[in-house]
Formats: C-alpha cells, sequence, structure tokens
C-alpha cells in the first residue's frame, strides 16, 4: 500500500498567530489544530545560526556561554546556552573524541526557528515543538528530521544527533521536549518558563509548565514528573504532533514549495535514549504512514512481556549495584574507586543487605560477590556493570526511580512518593530559596530531572551509614508489592509499551554493547527480536566498545575504554536518507567493529565505518 493510500492529510491549518502574522490556510495543507498558543519566529543568521547558536564546534565544546545580565537574560542569550548546554550533554566534543574530524561536523547553517506550545488530547501540560527551517533548504530532496528530546531534556535536546545529521544536509528538523524538559516552575515566586524561555509569573503569559495546584512552600515543579499526565506514554504521540508541525511551518517557511505534505516530503524519525524510545513509539502508532523511516539510538523501549521496563531495573540497580560494584573485578571501572577503594556507602550497603539477610557472608568480599552473583541473574554483565559504575557513583538510579515514580503515579509537586521532593540549593548541596539568577539559567542549563542546575532532590535520607537505604525500599516496593500505589505505577508502565509498526516502515536501531543506563538485554534485544518474531526486519547494530554517554568519553579512563556511539547513529541514518530520498536500497549491514580508542585521538579507521 502506498504512503499516499495510508494517509489523507487534513484539509485545512488551524487559526494560529505566528508572533501576530496571520495563517493563510491551504486546502492541502497539514492542520496544526493541537496547539496551545501563539507560534514564536526567530530568524537565526549571521553570528547566529540554527546549529551551534553561532558558537561553532569550539565554542560548544567551551565554557558556558555567560549571560550579560544573569538575573534577566534574554531570549537570544538564553538560546544560546541552551543549545549548548544540549550539545555538551550529549556529544563528546573533547579534544580526543574526533568530532568534526573523524565524524561529525558543526557548520554554519542560517535559517529560521518556528516555536510554539502543543497538547496531545487529554493532557493537563504542554509539550514544546520547534522547527528549524534552513535558508538553504533542498527542494529537491523535501526532507524533514523529526525528533523528541534525550533524556529528559529540553527541546533542544536532540540538536546533536538530528539537527547536526539533517540541517547541513538541507533538511528541515522538527523537535519535541515530549512532555518532559527545563521549563521548571518556582511555587514560591509562582514563576514558569514562557515560550522564548524567559521566566514569567502564572497568568501573564502562557508557560511550558504550570501546576494546576500548589502550595507556595512546595519546592520546585517539574514537568515530567509534576504533571499528572504520565508523559511518557504520550511520546509518541508527542513525536507524531511535532511531525505534522514541522510540515506545517514548512509551509510558512517555503511558501513556493507550499504545501508541504506526507506524500510529497519524506520524513524520518530520529532519536536518542528516551529519544528514541519516543520514536519507536511513533511507528507503532503512526497508523496514518506519516513516517518514512525512522532510526533509534540506545533507546528506552519497553515491549509487553519482552525484557525489563526502566523502572524495574533502575529500582533494582539502586540497592544491588553499590555493593556489587565493590567486587575486585571493577578496581579499573571509570569511576568506581577513590584513591583505591571504593566508596564507604557502597559498602555499607553490603553489610545492610546482609543485616536483613538478602546477603549470607560475613566477608565485604563474599557479600560483594553474592550481590553480583544476583545482579548476573536478572541478566546484567560485567561489562554494562563496569560503565554503570557512573550512574551509581552519582546517585543518579535513585534521581531516576523517585522522578519516574511520580510521574507513573501522577503526582503534582509537594506530593511525590516516599516523600522526596524538589528545591533550589547551594553550593554545599542544602535547601535555600532560589535567586533570579538561578531561576533564570533552568530553562537553559537544566536537564529535566533533577539534581543539576541549582535544583536538589530531597527527602527520605538518614543520618546512618546508608542514609538512602530506606528510601530505595519504598521505591522498589512500588514495583514490587501490591497495593493499590503499585497497581497504578504498573498500569502506567503498560501504557508507555511500544506497538507493532507497520510491515514496511524501515527501522534502524543502533545500541552500544556496554551501555550501562539502558543495558541491551532489556531494550533494544527484546524489542528487535519481537519485531523480527511478528515478521518485521529491523535493522540491528550492537556496537561494541559503545556505552550510553558519549559525553563521559571526554573522561580518560571512559574515552580510552569506549568509541562514541553518535556516528554509528549517524551511519544509520545517512542508509534510510538514501534509501527513502534517494532511493538506494536499504542494505542490512553487518555491525561495525570499532577498536576502543585508548589513549590516543580518535581515528575514523578506529570506527571501522566507511569512508
Amino acid at each position: 500500500m502506498s504512503k499516499f493510500a495510508r494517509y489523507l492529510c487534513t484539509a485545512a491549518v488551524a487559526a494560529v498567530t505566528a508572533c501576530g502574522a496571520p495563517t493563510t490556510p491551504s486546502e492541502d495543507a497539514m492542520s496544526v489544530d493541537f496547539l496551545s498558543g501563539p507560534v514564536r519566529v526567530t530568524e537565526h543568521r549571521g553570528s547566529d545560526d540554527l546549529l551551534s547558536a553561532g558558537l561553532g564546534l569550539k565554542g560548544l565544546a567551551g565554557a558556558p556561554t555567560p549571560f550579560a545580565d544573569a538575573d534577566a537574560p534574554t531570549p537570544e542569550a538564553l538560546r544560546r546556552r541552551a543549545i549548548q548546554t544540549s550539545w555538551k550533554g550529549i556529544a563528546d566534543l573533547g579534544p580526543l573524541g574526533g568530532y568534526g574530524r573523524a565524524y561529525g561536523g558543526v557548520p554554519d547553517v542560517p535559517g529560521r526557528e518556528y516555536t510554539a506550545f502543543a497538547r496531545v488530547p487529554g493532557a493537563h501540560a504542554p509539550h514544546r515543538v520547534l522547527l528549524q527551517a534552513p535558508d538553504a533548504f533542498d527542494a529537491n530532496a523535501r526532507c524533514l528530521i523529526v525528533t523528541a528530546s534525550s533524556g529528559s531534556r529540553g527541546v533542544y535536546g536532540a540538536i546533536s544527533l538530528a539537527g547536526a545529521f539533517g540541517l547541513p544536509r538541507g533538511c528541515a528538523v522538527a523537535y519535541t521536549d515530549k512532555g518532559t524538559g527545563s521549563g521548571y516552575f518556582d511555587t514560591a515566586t509562582g514563576t514558569g518558563v514562557a515560550l522564548d524561555g524567559t521566566r514569567a509569573r502564572a497568568g501573564d503569559a502562557p508557560l511550558e509548565f504550570e501546576p494546576r495546584e500548589y502550595d507556595a512552600g512546595a519546592g520546585v515543579a517539574v514537568k515530567h514528573m509534576h504533571s499528572g499526565d504520565n508523559p511518557e506514554a504520550d511520546w509518541g504521540r508527542d513525536v507524531l504532533q511535532a511531525a505534522r508541525f514541522g510540515l506545517a511551518m514548512m509551509d510558512r517557511a517555503y511558501p513556493d514549495q507550499a504545501p508541504f505534505t506526507p506524500q510529497n516530503t519524506r520524513i524520518i524519525a530520529a532519536g536518542l535514549s528516551n529519544g528514541g524510545g519516543a520514536v519507536l513509539q511513533a511507528a507503532g502508532l503512526d497508523h496514518d504512514g506519516l513516517l518514512d523511516a525512522v532510526m533509534a539510538m540506545e533507546p528506552n523501549v519497553h515491549v509487553a512481556g519482552h525484557g525489563r521496563a526502566l523502572y524495574d531495573y533502575a529500582t533494582e540497580a539502586a540497592l544491588w549495584m553499590p555493593c556489587a560494584l565493590t567486587d575486585a573485578r571493577f578496581d579499573d571501572a571509570p569511576l568506581a574507586r577513590t584513591e583505591g577503594k571504593p566508596p564507604a556507602h557502597w559498602l555499607a550497603r553490603c553489610a545492610s543487605l546482609h543485616a536483613r539477610g538478602e546477603l549470607q557472608s560475613d566477608t565485604p568480599a563474599g557479600q560483594a560477590a553474592e550481590a553480583l552473583a544476583h545482579l548476573h541473574a536478572q541478566g546484567w554483565t560485567d561489562a554494562v556493570l563496569a560503565t554503570a559504575a557512573s550512574t551509581t557513583v552519582f546517585d543518579s538510579w535513585r534521581s531516576v526511580a523517585a522522578g519516574y515514580a511520580s510521574a507513573y503515579l501522577r503526582r503534582g509537586v509537594g506530593r511525590m512518593p516516599c516523600g522526596f521532593r524538589y528545591e533550589a540549593m547551594d553550593a554545599q548541596g542544602q535547601p535555600v530559596a532560589a535567586d533570579d539568577a538561578t531561576r533564570a539559567a533552568w530553562w537553559a542549563d537544566a536537564s529535566g530531572i533533577p539534581p543539576g542546575a541549582g535544583v536538589g532532590l530531597f527527602g527520605r535520607v538518614d543520618a546512618s551509614s546508608d542514609p538512602t537505604l530506606a528510601g530505595l525500599d519504598c521505591l522498589r516496593a512500588l514495583w514490587t508489592g501490591e497495593d493499590t500505589d503499585a497497581a497504578t505505577l504498573h498500569a502506567s508502565v503498560d501504557a508507555l509499551a511500544a506497538q507493532l509498526p507497520r510491515k514496511d516502515l524501515p527501522i534502524s536501531v543502533v545500541h552500544g554493547a556496554d551501555d550501562g543506563l539502558i543495558p541491551t538485554a532489556f531494550t533494544s534485544e527484546p524489542y528487535v527480536g519481537w519485531l523480527r518474531a511478528e515478521g518485521r526486519s529491523p535493522r540491528y547494530w550492537k556496537v561494541p566498545h559503545a556505552q550510553h554517554f558519549d559525553a563521559f568519553l571526554a573522561l580518560p579512563a571512559f574515552g580510552a575504554a569506549h568509541v562514541p556511539l553518535m556516528p554509528y547513529g549517524y551511519a544509520a541514518m545517512d542508509a534510510l536518507y538514501r534509501h527513502v530520498v534517494g532511493g538506494e536500497p536499504l542494505a542490512d549491514a553487518p555491525t561495525p567493529q570499532p577498536k576502543a580508542r585508548g589513549a590516543q585521538a580518535l581515528t575514523r579507521e578506529g570506527l571501522d565505518l566507511s569512508p
């Protein structure tokens, strides 16, 4: 069945404003009746551009760009730093990493941006959508890349993947923050983030996120955790809305070539981490044939009855991994030792598990071996555990579990499960009232999951040698228990399971073999196996020596032992692009076999990718 036969485009563009300019309806144009406010249009040329906000590769890799007025930065300054933060948080821009030399690049790409708030049916909070329309749009290719932010990042969270691939090729790129993002709301002042990234009071302007109800002392409200929407269940719908928004804004950007429709424009969905899970959700929901191809890199994807859900293995890891990583086999794992010793609270976890009878050995070494055997039985491998040491030492498992529990239970600010809360914090990690400068920088600097950017995770910590154990037990019980909250959490996880995509949709999945945050055994491999069992033909690369965080490769121990995953995501996208735009056959290429980078600079040859 042709794409045209599968999809009948909507008859008219909804009447929305674009910075005061009226929309001219077209009988063949894409509907954007899901927008919940105006469209903001900005131009980016000269010392500013779409891909790097004028910073170039050197500037992106440098220190955070300063604000001339820290208490009230301009929209332009906030955008520049948001783009820089998104690049630095995802890509390996270190001097040995090879970005811009062995792979990738950051050319100057002038153009325009169109951004708005959109809403899926039934959602309380909007998701932000944005189209980047390059001046050098390739009218012969008519390509749109649609993406979702990685992690819980803001709308630019996938610019180093989708933007870096699509914009230099003359494709337009549509983004969504997928109902997450860094539009933090401060309950003490009643302020949130407006469409242009600046702070505004509730009621004075449409906000990226405004809690439905809150107490003035409830702390910091975060959209992913406090919207009451279980946004993860709508990530695929967010991606499809972003694609439709992109087509409609392309009509405005390139009126001489309008209308842009699914029939005359090739649409490739691509995302990494949570964004990878989002585009795979979109693939299963794309009943109208909007998408031409999908590339998911290290996806957080869940299939009902296959693999393991993130909340399950994150809460397990938070409890067991500190003890398991004290085993001597991880003495050389990056960040697993300080002055040759494991952290004291990791050893305390072993003692805690022993005291309550979950470990039988009376020695720390024996307890570590038992904890490791437990994780092995659950599907964790030593290579994955070695890279997961970073997630463990940064206490990220607890941060993820606390936030996702609140999202899955649809809790508002001040009502997070297990007694957790978010508050502004000082340099010593103590709760304080946020000042103007801290609040102003949240939209540009925050990752969407505290702690970070002057916001901390507080609550359910005691003064014992194992201070986080009680809170982790509470979070784990939401998965293993049988009470009402556990049932609600399981229902929310069931709601985000990926659905089966249509048979003729090309899908590529690229994942690092050593991923310690989203292990392939729990996510990509069950998903790919399920697709193949259902008669689909996904292309899958499990890349040796690649792990989850390319940005960590700037750390010598990480960089020496691994290779970045991003070049393989670019390669998979390039094959899909040449297939859907250029009509080339889609070959099932073998998985590359790169070499660990070592102490020298990364080379193209070391990546085992064709020139």
